[in-house]
């Protein structure tokens, strides 16, 4: 009879142990199930030629920087989030970094002077703006090689963005004070649309029906219709040298970072007006980037050497991430399931 009653006081504390470990081991599933739901950005360091990930559930650098190629100064990532394209200046050609390893898995040639890269929705193809050769090369990605067709644009191409149907790539063309308009099917110009001066950073609203342009050397922003690749009537004043641009995923706003007077101006897409007051960051903001659930914004500070994280509810900076020397490009997508 002690014997049973024992074993039975030994049982208890165990069954106990048990039951706390369950309970541990379910938190730290939902704790894990959250972290691995949050996003990662990939940013540029064009100064030391890495690339930092920043995990935006913490908004902290994750790993040892990313050696890439030189000057790298734009970055993309797949629609899938296994792989970000990284444009290297400097050297001529393109990183392609595997997401889950962090190493780069191929390096990829291309024109002279790549600023740029963007992704097409399949995935399928990165096109990529060659600033020094004036001209776009169009890389397959199952093969990681560039297609036999370069796309001649006008002087300067700087940056790309792709229409949500991946049906056209809107570049940037920076000393020819336009844009050239890409059909991704035939890989040729189906327009040339004249900008402002130094037309430099472009993106696509979600709904495929606009383009904005920030013009560099005339501190302002373009509105594009894509049905008729013409440009609707008033530019919109914004701060000294815009250079980046990136629409929110619900379409409502654009966030436009100005290299020169150190803030991010904020857009209203449906009445194409400034809204608030500009949003002040670190020095020469670049490029920006805003998050899938259009949260925050992500500002690359070239001459500060960090990321701006911007509050969008609230117009306020809410971090502020160190990152390498000379940031540039940012790139922003969720990660693949399970990969950390």
């Amino acid at each position: 009879m002690h014997s049973k009653n024992s074993n039975g006081s030994r049982a208890a504390p165990v069954r106990g142990f048990i039951a706390l470990c369950a309970v541990l081991a379910m938190g730290l599933g939902l704790m894990a199930s959250t972290a691995e739901a949050a996003p990662f950005v990939y940013v540029a360091n064009s100064g030391d030629g890495t690339v930092s990930v920043i995990d935006t559930a913490t908004n902290t650098v994750v790993g040892i920087p990313i050696p890439v190629g030189r000057e790298p100064f734009g970055v993309t990532v797949t629609p899938d989030g296994k792989h970000a394209y990284v444009a290297n200046r400097g050297s001529n050609n393109v990183s392609v970094i595997d997401t889950a390893t962090k190493l780069v898995v191929a390096t990829v040639t291309v024109g002279n002077v790549p600023f740029n890269v963007a992704v097409t929705p399949d995935g399928k193809h990165a096109y990529v703006a060659n600033a020094g050769s004036n001209n776009v090369s169009v890389i397959d990605t199952a093969a990681n090689t560039v297609e036999p067709t370069v796309i001649n644009l006008g002087n300067s191409p700087v940056r790309v963005a792709i229409t949500p149907d991946g049906k056209h790539t809107y570049a940037t063309n920076l000393t020819s004070n336009n844009v050239s308009v890409i059909d991704t099917a035939s890989n040729t110009v189906a327009a040339t649309v004249a900008m402002g001066n130094n037309p430099r950073g472009v993106a696509v609203t979600r709904d495929g029906k606009h383009a904005y342009v920030a013009n560099a050397g005339s501190n302002n922003v373009s509105v594009i219709d894509t049905a008729t690749n013409t440009v609707e009537a008033a530019t919109i004043p914004v701060g000294t040298s815009p250079r980046g641009v990136a629409i929110t995923p619900d379409g409502r706003h654009a966030y436009v970072a100005n290299v020169i007077s150190n803030d991010v101006s904020v857009i209203d897409t449906s009445t194409n007006m400034v809204v608030g007051t500009p949003i002040l960051v670190g020095d020469s903001p670049f490029l920006v980037a805003v998050a899938p659930d259009g949260k925050h914004a992500y500002v690359t500070n070239l001459a500060s050497n960090n990321v701006s994280v911007i509050d969008t509810a609230g117009a306020t900076v809410a971090a502020t991430v160190p990152v390498g020397s000379n940031p540039v490009g940012v790139g922003i997508v969720p990660p693949p399931p399970g990969i950390r």
